[in-house]
């Protein structure tokens, strides 16, 4: 089995790591060839691996509203024969008023338009598999370390929820893509929360003040933020359960918090990326 991962991120690199001792080949591409990856620039090299692929997977969001993997080597994807796998995003469904969304809801109408343009391109092409996810949290990446940096503020967003993943589970969702049909997937936890509710359960876990809710309105935090919490859905997973044979190993953010909490061992809380065969052909 020979992998080519576009964009070697927090989760890419996860998912190289649990492929590369099951006796798969990876390479990989960043924007400037770091730590042994291929430069995403380097077309030759990029092409000798699309070529040599039996499974192609992005990780690469759009930028200046297209999808830079698409506009330069879509042509070879499309031809290439390969299982085809994306990470997107739920924001791809916009604001659903707190109302449960799976694979059939409408996509397009939320605040991420390139980014549901980019999943409608990827969801065409042959043998593609559409991972779409929510917030992903993990070793390094979670409101624990927000809270131990003083960093973490609890917003009184009225009914707002949203869902979210632990990116072990999101690794084994892919995974279990590999062997499954193509077509869109949702890749979530089973709870949706509000993001106070866990900033709440992190300070109690840690031992430290829960912060008193902030308005909304009164809160300092950037655009983005402000965008995320004006969209408001709950994310159904029945999908991938049901044709990937797939179920979370953290249902909640508690499950998912308290491991992130209880583990000392290297191998969860390294966030290091997983060597890749990008140097050798």
């Amino acid at each position: 089995m020979r992998l080519l991962i576009f964009g070697l991120g927090y989760s890419a690199a996860r998912i190289a790591a649990r492929l590369a001792p099951h006796g798969w080949r990876i390479a990989a591409t960043t924007r400037d060839g770091r730590d042994g990856s291929i430069a995403f620039s380097d077309r030759e090299r990029v092409g000798f691996e699309l070529a040599e692929a039996t499974h192609i997977l992005s990780s690469v969001p759009p930028a200046d509203n297209s999808d830079p993997v698409l506009e330069t080597y879509g042509d070879a994807i499309a031809r290439s024969g390969a299982w085809i796998g994306y990470l997107s995003s739920t924001g791809v469904y916009g604001d659903a008023g707190g109302a449960w969304v799976s694979e059939d809801a409408p996509t397009g109408t939320g605040r991420r338009v390139a980014r549901a343009q980019a999943d409608t391109d990827w969801l065409a092409l042959p043998n593609a598999h559409v991972f779409r996810l929510p917030g992903i949290y993990g070793p390094g990446r979670s409101v624990l370390d927000r809270i131990r940096e003083g960093k973490a503020t609890r917003i009184d967003a009225g009914d707002q929820v949203f869902s979210r993943i632990h990116v072990d589970d999101l690794v084994e969702g892919v995974v279990a893509g590999i062997d499954g049909p193509p077509g869109a997937y949702n890749l979530s936890d089973d709870l949706p929360a509000p993001q106070a509710d866990v900033i709440a359960y992190g300070c109690r876990m840690l031992g430290v003040p829960v912060p008193d809710l902030v308005p909304l309105d009164d809160a300092a935090i950037s655009p983005a933020a402000r965008a995320f919490y004006s969209e408001n859905r709950r994310v159904a997973n029945g999908k991938a359960k049901r044709l990937l044979g797939w179920r979370p190993a953290y249902p909640d953010y508690r499950f998912g918090l308290r491991a992130l909490n209880a583990s000392t061992s290297p191998a969860m809380t390294s966030t290091a990326p997983a060597p890749v065969s990008g140097d050798q052909r």
